[in-house]
């Protein structure tokens, strides 16, 4: 959960960040160009003070006539120049300059330069012009009327290189950066001890559940820290998982004290029955059939106990070797498979596996037991042991009349027993604690089709410690 939790509060926060960042560089970049404009604004306005009192251009005889205030403000714009190195001048009407530095630069015909121009003999100063960003190589062009008299005789124009002040963009623009890098590794930080905190108590709560869902219901949710509603349903559900193995451990008992009191009286019950039995003529049905359901009755009561055992005991995992163990419980039924006339083979390759062993023979024979009852004489049964990855299986196939996809669905049930299967000897209890005995461990049992006919029990059991240690051990 954290994994998908995390990139999301860092996308929203980058997306935050930026929404600040963005507006915040197009800010500093326009208030350093503001800067430059104003400052290009208060020389023009020098200058065209200066100009005012200018005259006219000289005319005929008074062509080579000095004009003092128009050599100083040629002065001026040479040492502006030389200083700032921003081309400026004073431009008459027709283009023709009053002044200039330098003395090769005019008036472009057009551009910003020319637009500015026209726009300030119109008697106002030209517009800002447009934003310089740091990728362009632009000049920045301002001009200012000349007014004398109320008419614009002159307009003064500059023409400023950008480099300085691209500079001083791009360096705030760094600056910003760095801030912004700066904040997104804290809110990282930060997001990271958030998400620790919100989510322990719910991986927490993941594991105790995973836990009791596998058999260990004396799991219970740890004191941790995190949100309050997190807390309190951690107390919940330790309240919920007291409760439900409050409820399964008086049915434990229940059904553990019913079967143990039942016997006496049954046991009882089958000794009248025999003592009946010998008042009544040989061979009679009916006292047949009572001792018949006696009997039958007695090994319900006998495999209910051992259920009620098998879900409250905890399995002993060690280490073993299920390929021997296997070839030990094949040898131990094969007079009984033999009596019946069914082949049983066994292929037990040395194989390790973390097991019970008093639990494992006791799934190999309910599991060998059923083949053996269900196959016909002539037909054979085989057992067999493999080994892949982490788990360990016993394999058994037979060749009865197998089940249908839906009894093959209810194969575990307790009580269960297939419509076709009634008259056989059983309970229906037998693979029910099989399959109790083996999640104990870690371990599981699956049924499917076995082709042409016939059954494949598979029994699985984990070779690591670790798939071990997850069912409770």
């Amino acid at each position: 959960m954290r994994t998908r939790l995390l990139p999301l509060l860092i996308v929203l926060m980058a997306a935050v960040l930026l929404a600040l960042g963005v507006p915040l560089a197009v800010s500093l970049a326009a208030a350093q160009q503001q800067r430059v404009v104003v400052d290009r604004i208060d020389d023009t306005a020098r200058f065209a003070a200066l100009a005012q009192f200018v005259t006219d251009r000289p005319t005929g005889s008074r062509a080579d006539v000095t004009d003092e205030r128009g050599e100083t403000l040629a002065g001026e714009l040479r040492m502006y120049y030389s200083v700032y190195g921003i081309r400026a001048g004073v431009f008459y009407r027709d283009d023709t300059p009053m002044a200039n530095a330098p003395g090769d630069w005019f008036l472009p015909q057009k551009g910003e330069g020319r637009d500015a121009f026209n726009e300030a003999l119109l008697g106002r100063r030209s517009h800002d012009p447009e934003q310089v960003w740091p990728w362009q190589r632009s000049r920045l062009v301002v001009a200012s009327p000349v007014i004398r008299d109320g008419d614009v005789v002159a307009v003064v124009v500059t023409d400023s290189p950008t480099g300085q002040m691209r500079s001083r963009i791009l360096h705030g623009w760094l600056f910003i950066g760095a801030g912004e890098v700066a904040a997104m590794l804290l809110a990282v930080g930060a997001a990271l001890r958030l998400t620790g905190w919100v989510l322990r108590p719910v991986r927490v709560l993941d594991a105790t559940t995973h836990d009791i869902a596998t058999g260990r219901l004396k799991s219970r949710v740890a004191a941790a820290g995190g949100p309050p509603e997190l807390r309190r349903l951690a107390r919940s559900f330790n309240e919920m998982a007291d409760n439900v193995e409050q409820v399964l451990e008086q049915q434990r008992a229940f059904v553990a004290d019913a079967s143990h009191q039942l016997r006496n009286p049954l046991a009882a019950l089958l000794l009248r029955i025999e003592l009946l039995a010998l008042e009544l003529p040989e061979g009679n049905e009916e006292i047949a059939s009572v001792r018949t359901e006696g009997k039958r009755l007695a090994q319900v009561l006998d495999d209910l106990l051992d259920l009620a055992l098998a879900e409250h005991a905890e399995a002993e995992l060690r280490l073993t070797d299920i390929g021997a163990l296997t070839a030990e419980r094949v040898a131990a039924w094969g007079p009984a498979a033999e009596a019946k006339g069914v082949r049983l083979t066994g292929t037990c390759p040395a194989t390790t596996a973390w097991a019970d062993p008093v639990t494992l023979s006791s799934a190999l024979d309910a599991v060998i037991d059923n083949a053996v009852k269900f196959t016909p004489a002539g037909q054979g049964v085989e057992v067999e042991v493999a080994a892949a990855g982490d788990t360990a299986t016993v394999v058994v196939t037979d060749g009865g009349p197998g089940l249908s996809d839906e009894e093959l669905s209810r194969v575990g049930d307790r009580f269960w027993r297939s419509a076709a299967h009634q008259n056989v000897k059983g309970s229906g209890l037998g693979l029910s604690i099989t399959q109790t005995l083996l999640a104990a461990g870690g371990g599981s049992i699956s049924y499917a089709h076995h082709e042409p006919h016939g059954l494949r029990v598979t029994v699985s059991l984990p070779r690591t410690a670790a798939g071990a240690g997850r069912a409770g051990v």
